[in-house]
């Protein structure tokens, strides 16, 4: 039992540290602001 990469789709890579005790939604937050990207979207 493994992973499908081929299914996967687009993956983002950052280096750095993350606080993974925040929330879902202050996570989603940085995502918006420091890389301008939709946390929601497919890629």
């Amino acid at each position: 039992m493994g992973i499908n990469l081929s299914e996967l789709g687009p993956v983002y890579i950052v280096c750095g540290k993350t606080d993974l005790r925040k929330g879902i939604d202050s996570l989603a937050y940085l995502i918006q602001s420091q890389f301008d990207l939709d946390p929601f979207s497919k890629s």
